[in-house]
């Protein structure tokens, strides 16, 4: 594909931005959550960018880098689905290396399509983390009564702590595990503007011991966890399957969540009525 030029991105690029994301989108799924201004702005436009347009002004690739915090950078691109193979790729990848010091050793992937994998690895990269991203129609949502002998309580100041509780209890075994800190934890999720705590639940078993919680964020099921004590007693097709309920009756066409490609739970979701709609991932440069 001849273009017409390649050019740094800039603010005024945010709606064929979004577009670029959209086609993505569309052709392979993912993080739905790419075509929102907010991510756009934090992926492309937070350090240097550059985006590829044809000879009729469509912008058809687009990449950028940014600073991690370590000293590192993070780089992400997306090439419109019309376009590929054609060498885009190729060329995003290179000025992102060459941005970042000659080498590219961080990639953030929200969208994933059938020749990822291979284009990755060839550059010298491995997959750290993927993430199944699923949906739900809302159509048909399943009733699971919750267990006998446990209480739900919603989010609240006084019951913050039994949610972080039950976050750890919940997650401490998988690996690299970050066990955030109270503090911070309830910061990451009341600071986004999406959280709903009067829809998000925290379980207590009989003697007042967690045993399991959810947290919702707009129309995602955000954060659902059981601790391993009460795990295969129907307490998470609970948690998830109420949290459907109430997305609908709170308006939301869809529902939405992200499980990690190891994660068990995959199953589960899938039994309740949540399709794969596409994958995310992080890459880093092999040692």
């Amino acid at each position: 594909m001849a273009l017409t030029e390649w050019t740094p991105l800039r603010p005024e690029d945010l709606p064929d931005l979004r577009a670029l994301a959209l086609a993505c989108l569309r052709a392979d799924g993912g993080l739905p959550l790419l075509a929102d201004e907010p991510m756009l702005r934090r992926l492309f436009l937070d350090g240097p960018g550059v985006g590829g347009r044809d000879e009729t002004g469509d912008l058809v690739a687009a990449a950028a880098v940014r600073p991690t915090g370590t000293g590192e950078w993070s780089a992400t691109g997306l090439v419109r689905p019309s376009a590929r193979h054609s060498g885009l790729g190729d060329q995003l990848a290179a000025w992102c290396a060459q941005r970042s010091g000659g080498v590219l050793t961080r990639v953030v992937v929200e969208t994933t399509s059938p020749g990822t994998d291979a284009f990755l690895g060839a550059l010298g990269l491995r997959r750290t983390f993927a993430e199944h991203v699923m949906r739900h129609d809302l159509d048909t949502v399943p009733l699971v009564r919750r267990p006998h002998g446990t209480k739900a309580l919603a989010w609240s100041e006084d019951t913050a702590s039994l949610f972080h509780r039950a976050y750890r209890a919940s997650f401490a075994e998988r690996p690299g595990f970050p066990d955030t800190p109270l503090e911070e934890w309830v910061e990451e999720l009341t600071s986004d503007p999406g959280f709903r705590p009067d829809r998000s639940r925290v379980v207590l078993d009989r003697d007042s011991r967690v045993a399991g919680f959810v947290t919702l964020s707009d129309c995602w099921v955000d954060q659902v966890g059981v601790v391993p004590a009460w795990r295969g007693r129907g307490l998470g097709a609970h948690l998830v399957a109420r949290s459907l309920r109430t997305l609908s009756r709170g308006g939301c066409g869809e529902a939405w969540l992200a499980v990690n490609v190891d994660n068990p739970a995959h199953a589960l979701y899938a039994r309740l009525g949540f399709v794969d709609a596409g994958l995310r991932s992080r890459w880093e440069r092999s040692a």
